[in-house]
Formats: C-alpha cells, structure tokens, sequence
C-alpha cells in the first residue's frame, strides 16, 4: 500500500507539470490530421483526473488531466460532457528507481520514465460527429502524429460508450 501511495504521489508530481518535457504545453499551431485539435495552451495546469499504470504492451505510467469543464462534469457525475471539455493524458515510461529502492533496503518503487506521448479528446457533438462527438489527438515532442495513428482512437473507445466514451473515472 504504501509503495502505492508513492507511485501516486511521483505521478501526481509529474502530471503537475514538474519533470515532462516531451510537450511543452505551450499552444502548437500544428494542428493532429483531420481532427484538427491542437495542444491546448496550459494544458500542464490543468487538475488531475485520475493517475494509472498501463501494463502490457505499453507498460507506461499515465497522468490524466482535463480543463475545468472536464472537472465539473466528472465532480458532478452528469453524463454525457459537454462541448468544450477537454481530456489530457500524458505517458512515460514505467522505471524502477534505484534511487528510491535504496532507501527502501528493496525493489519497489517506480516512477515515471522517458516521456512517451500526449494525447487529448476534445468534445464537440457537431464536429465530431462521426466519433461519438470526440476528437483525438496524440503529440510526441510537441509534434502532431499521423492520421493512420488516430484512426485508431476511436475504435478503442467504443466499449466505453455508456461512460461517453472514457475509460478513465475520477479519483478524487
């Protein structure tokens, strides 16, 4: 429980805006293909959502933000979001610390790693229409990814179609 707590308290530092540098979360003119989202300026201060480590394949630590829209919405429990929320997820790399196991005397903790990518959902029931009211985006150094990549996005978030799409619940 406690190597929890510490995992959590890493990514809640990280998800903060301390240590991620791969996006600046300063405003990017390039706009993510044919969603045509772009990085949402100060997206870094946005609250924390919810923290998670994905096993796996991706084997990542993921800090999830959201705009105050997004807050609201998820502090009220009212389905479906509104237009005008906005969804952040950023991803590192899930690594040991060697430094903090030495102070344990043990292997047991992990903190965030390499920065892997950024992603958003923006909700506008008229523009996006044709993906449950959603767009996606994914940024990797500041950089908008292929539009092959994102035509994934949605497909992914289907089974979650009864919380409007998001696999992500708020933890207070």
């Amino acid at each position: 429980m406690r190597s929890i707590t510490y995992l959590l308290g890493a990514v809640v530092a990280l998800g903060s805006g301390a240590v991620y540098t791969a996006a600046s979360g300063q405003a990017n003119d390039k706009a993510a293909t044919d969603f045509g989202v772009k990085l949402p300026a100060g997206y870094r201060d946005w609250k924390v959502i919810s923290v998670a480590h994905e096993a796996g394949k991706n084997n990542d630590l993921r800090a999830v933000l959201g705009n105050d829209v997004a807050l609201k919405t998820y502090r009220e429990g009212k389905l479906p979001f509104p237009d005008g929320t906005i969804i952040a997820r950023l991803a590192w790399v899930y690594t040991s610390s060697e430094e903090n196991n030495k102070v344990f005397g043990q292997d047991q903790s992990f903190v965030a790693g390499a920065p892997i990518n950024v992603q958003f959902m923006v909700k506008d029931s008229k523009k996006y229409a044709s993906t449950g009211g959603w767009g996606f985006a994914q940024f990797k150094d500041g950089k908008p990814d292929e539009k092959a990549l994102l035509n994934t996005c949605f497909p992914c978030h289907v089974p979650a179609k009864a919380a409007d799409y998001l696999f992500t619940h708020y933890a207070p």
